[in-house]
């Protein structure tokens, strides 16, 4: 296996999920070779007006560069809506420099993240004719963060809906290349603070990518009766609150990603825009809780009474890759549902195999010659490229009219081969077969097992033919989690367990931008107003949707508390078929008409979050990016919640390989949401060599809003053999079952 090879694997979900590129924007004049973008953050109350900040921020870099006319020209952006910061291109020693004055909470260096869907809601049981609130529905604003939107898709259309709600103090009005809102897009914004061109992209609130109006449509679309992409996943397209109205934020870029600048501008807008909630289907390696941009935004969000959903990444399925896993956001995985799409493959020889993919091409003829791309490389020299069919390698007299069989290094192998003549491709892959990609040529992917198979038929007949019948549609069991999806464990904190959730990323149908075909690859003229894909990215906004269908029967609930709902309710998903069991999925399989009638919440405000931060080790003054000051004094305050200090709904104990049997208290409060006067039974699920006890067993409630508090004593043997032992507190009453999870896991560290 070549490097290469070895390489594309590890990055293998983001190639095929979407082809944006992590690189820093490259510097426009030599004399700025040595500088980067860095944000600047002064603290919890920004001036009144832009005008102010502005000239505030000017005064504090003209102090370090000598004068304001330096300090103007360093200055990119002055956030000022939501949280006092600004963005400037400094050197390193600038850097330095301003973080050492007084008046500077903290600064961090700007980094490009990436971006991480008809039957989905009827597979988690979300019918369309689910019980509404129609009128508060129609009163949520849904932020989103992503590659903007397409206005003109039918699936924003905003038939029935009134004006924008009183709240809404957002606008669109000033975009001269966008024209599209209505009663439904109601806000659009574009951030673009690098200024570096994209010839790719347009510096407009459009979507060129179609991931932004893939996951706008699958969160709040309206109803659009017969969609499909050339029939397949045929049905009734629509978005978990349909009646929802839709901000969109383009933050993301199809040449340089998604920059920490970009998302701080958008936090800043949305929680002074008044969206009630925000769905961000991008991610990263994150650095810090105080040193991410989401992370950072998404707290401002929860002070003001937003909850964060995030995707939970699409790094999978190596463990302790799961982002978006600050315990203020709801971090969501992928999963499938029951529908999946094949092509068959017919050999010469009669033998038939099956491989996944979405070939929208019906055959011209019965059968074709197929070769092996080593077959046809151009030379000697270009026999190992041409086993994987890249670019250059192959010779186009020998591959035209053929279809060739190649190993998977890069995606795209299809285009590369009808470029050279040929008719398409069959792809040998290692893994991610859950997956199914569109092909711009007739192809699918076969695992290395079939590979061999036609290899050695193509190697031992002396006239090979095969042919690519196109995609159908078949049942798979589900659900399961994509082998894309990142896993846990929480790699920022070993007592926190992410992703909290899973919902439907595999193979999604949703709305589509008309200005990118379906594969985005180069010779590919298939268009469509709808398209499928796959990643966390789509399983992202499916619970933001439910979060949004939750709010919109109480509408005062905390964050926490809508998180909470989701993740209790929960339908559990087995290890069995999920051999990573919570590090892939979280509570389980999200459940939203129990969601909104969870019985108990655990409910808390933003303190425990500061509580658990300094329990990790984080010092009071790296706190002041979140809570906008330096006085915050991590020994002073007392822990409230046990072990974790949080009031979570899971709970996660790391036990060190040759550590001794361990004792670890979990403390935690419920809130009855559910009927005035009901009793709780707790019931305990673990394995062996777990012992879990919970004081008090019941807990009695005689009015709505009632708080409860107990304690869950977790004493665990070292273990052998498994890595992550699963078991779980169920809270039991006569309508509700509320279920936390408790995982205890051993490192080797």
């Amino acid at each position: 296996m070549p490097p290469s090879l070895r390489n594309s694997l590890k990055i293998l979900p983001i190639f095929f999920l979407l082809s944006f590129s992590t690189i820093l924007a490259a510097t426009i004049n030599k004399d700025d070779d040595q500088k980067k973008f860095y944000i600047v953050y002064l603290g919890n109350h920004p001036p009144d007006d832009e005008a102010s900040a502005n000239r505030l921020h000017i005064d504090v870099l003209s102090n370090l560069k000598g004068s304001k006319s330096d300090a103007r020209e360093s200055i990119v952006h002055s956030y000022h809506r939501s949280f006092n910061a600004f963005a400037a291109k400094l050197s390193n020693d600038e850097a330095q420099t301003l973080s050492e004055r007084d008046e500077v909470l903290w600064i961090f260096e700007n980094k490009y993240h990436k971006l991480h869907t008809t039957r989905s809601w009827d597979f988690i049981r979300f019918p369309q004719s689910a019980k509404r609130r129609l009128k508060i529905e129609s009163n949520i604003i849904v932020g989103l963060f992503d590659t903007g939107i397409t206005p003109q898709s039918q699936s924003f259309k905003d038939d029935g809906l009134g004006p924008p709600p009183a709240k809404w103090k957002g606008n669109c009005a000033h975009f001269a290349n966008f024209s599209g809102c209505n009663n439904k897009i109601i806000g659009a914004r574009y951030f673009k603070l690098d200024k570096v061109p994209d010839p790719s992209d347009i510096l407009s609130p459009i979507d060129v990518e179609g991931h932004g109006t893939h996951t706008s449509s699958t969160l709040a679309g309206t109803l659009i009766s017969n969609a499909s992409l050339a029939g397949l996943a045929a049905g009734t397209a629509r978005g978990a609150v349909p009646s929802a109205r839709i901000a969109t934020y383009k933050v993301c870029w199809a040449s340089s990603g998604c920059s920490d600048m970009d998302i701080l501008a958008a936090f800043d807008h949305a929680i002074s825009d008044g969206v009630d909630l925000i769905s961000i289907s991008i991610g990263g390696p994150s650095p810090g809780y105080v040193s991410d941009s989401i992370s950072i935004g998404s707290f401002h969000a929860l002070r003001k009474g937003i909850l964060t959903v995030g995707s939970a990444g699409n790094d999978g399925p190596t463990l302790g890759t799961v982002s978006n896993h600050a315990p203020w956001m709801l971090s969501v995985a992928a999963s499938g549902i029951d529908r999946g799409f094949r092509s068959r493959v017919s050999l010469g020889n009669g033998n038939s195999v099956s491989g996944v993919g979405i070939d929208l091409f019906d055959p011209e003829r019965k059968s074709y010659t197929i070769v092996s791309g080593g077959d046809v490389a151009k030379n000697s020299e270009n026999k190992e490229n041409a086993r994987y069919c890249l670019d250059g390698s192959m010779s186009p007299s020998k591959v035209k009219g053929k279809l060739v069989l190649c190993k998977l290094e890069n995606w795209g192998v299809d285009s590369v081969v009808k470029a050279n003549g040929g008719i398409g491709a069959i792809v040998a892959s290692p893994r991610f077969l859950d997956v199914a990609m569109i092909f711009m040529a007739p192809g699918t992917i076969v695992n290395y097992t079939v590979g061999e198979k036609i290899y050695d038929y193509i190697r031992k007949s002396s006239s090979p033919t095969a042919t690519i019948y196109r995609s159908q549609e078949v049942n798979v069991t589900a659900p399961f989690i994509g082998s894309f999806s990142s896993r846990g464990p929480n790699p920022g904190s070993v007592r926190l367990l992410k992703p909290d959730i899973a919902a439907p990323g595999v193979d999604i149908l949703a709305s589509y931008t008309p200005l990118k075909s379906l594969t985005g690859l180069k010779g590919d003229n298939q268009h469509s107003k709808f398209t499928l894909m796959s990643g966390t990215s789509m399983s992202c906004p499916h619970v933001a949707g439910v979060a949004a269908y939750v709010k919109s029967f109480h509408p005062n609930w905390s964050p926490a508390a809508i998180r909470s709902a989701i993740m209790t309710t929960a339908r559990p998903m087995s290890s069995r078929v999920n051999k990573d069991a919570e590090f892939a999925y979280g509570a389980g399989q999200v459940n939203p008409l129990k969601a909104k009638s969870p019985g108990l919440v655990y409910d808390m405000d933003e303190m425990p979050y500061i509580q658990f931060l300094c329990k990790e080790g984080y010092s009071g003054a790296s706190l002041s990016v979140l809570v906008g000051t330096k006085s915050i004094n991590c020994s002073t305050l007392l822990p409230a919640f046990g072990h974790d200090s949080l009031n979570y709904p899971t709970m996660q104990l790391n036990l060190k390989n040759k550590q001794k049997s361990t004792m670890t208290v979990f403390r935690r409060r419920v809130t009855n949401v559910g009927q005035a006067q009901s009793v709780y039974k707790a019931i305990i699920r673990s394995p062996k060599g777990v012992n879990i006890t919970v004081k008090p067993t019941s807990l009695s409630f005689s009015r709505a809003l009632e708080m409860r508090s107990f304690k869950v004593v977790v004493k665990a043997n070292p273990i052998s053999g498994a890595k992550i032992l699963s078991a779980s507190l169920i809270w039991k009453s006569s309508r509700h079952v509320v279920r936390s999870p408790i995982v205890i896991y051993t490192s080797d560290s």
